[in-house]
């Protein structure tokens, strides 16, 4: 049976040890493998004890690894398997590294759940829906998902997609109020809201607009229509592609009128 004849400390790494069997070198370990097998100079190896060294050692390596990649932000167990995977560790030897870091608290889908809703919520004011699908990707368990989403409740979701809504209804002052409802809508579904949800968040908002806007949002949105037709078009063609433009993005048939009379006029001078 081989006997340790030398160990020694390793330059570039001071946590891992050399083994020398018989004055040769045999392998490397870390320095928990080391205490915890009691290795020393002159003790006799049974073949089988090298092996499980070797992988007591390997499950170590992973698990630094781990920690090392947990160092950057939370991870789920499923990321961390998936990284430890592509590094070229077996599924034995990440199992039982995953178990350790679990043991030692730092891995916990749990907290890691609603860290990621918290965060998802508070900081891009998303949905359920939209949060489920990164747990999701993230290899949560689904029953894990709901229990976590339950603390979500529709109240606070009225409330953060009312303030997603008010912040989106800020931007763009060209716009009639039928474009910006349905864009803040499309948004909010986007998000990952209901429309249930959508419809009570909207409810307190105002979209109506005074008739200095209304002229405004009227002039802006037909210049580009005719702009957009123009080039291609002309005669009762071009007034009708304008008008059904205008149309579809919410401006009402009066104010349609009153700006392809003002169009004409300019034709005619």
């Amino acid at each position: 049976m081989p006997v340790i004849t030398k160990i020694t400390q390793q330059k570039r790494d001071s946590e891992r040890y050399n083994i020398f069997l018989d004055e040769k070198y045999a392998f490397s370990v870390h320095e928990s493998v080391l205490v915890k097998f009691g290795l020393t100079k002159g003790m006799t190896l049974e073949d089988w004890s090298v092996d499980d060294m070797v992988y007591e050692d390997e499950i170590q390596k992973a698990f630094n690894r781990a920690l090392h990649y947990l160092g950057f932000r939370m991870r789920s167990e499923h990321e961390v398997k998936q990284k430890l995977l592509e590094l070229g560790y077996g599924e034995a030897v990440i199992m039982e590294a995953i178990v350790k870091l679990r043991n030692l608290g730092f891995l916990n889908d749990k907290t890691f759940s609603k860290a990621l809703l918290e965060t998802q919520k508070n900081t891009s004011g998303q949905g359920p829906r939209a949060i489920q699908q990164r747990l999701q990707q993230k290899g949560i368990d689904k029953e894990l998902q709901e229990k976590v989403l339950n603390e979500y409740s529709e109240s606070e979701q009225i409330e953060v997609a009312r303030k997603m809504a008010e912040k989106e209804a800020r931007r763009n002052r060209t716009e009639s109020p039928q474009q910006k409802e349905r864009r803040i809508q499309n948004s909010l579904l986007r998000k990952g809201y209901s429309y249930d949800i959508i419809k009570d968040a909207l409810s307190s908002i105002e979209f109506e607009i005074d008739e200095e806007e209304w002229d405004e949002v009227t002039t802006s949105i037909g210049e580009k229509a005719w702009r957009r037709y123009s080039s291609r078009y002309s005669g009762n063609e071009l007034h009708q592609r304008v008008k059904r433009s205008m149309y579809q993005k919410g401006i009402p048939f009066d104010k349609i009128d009153m700006f392809i009379e003002q169009k004409e006029l300019e034709e005619n001078d």
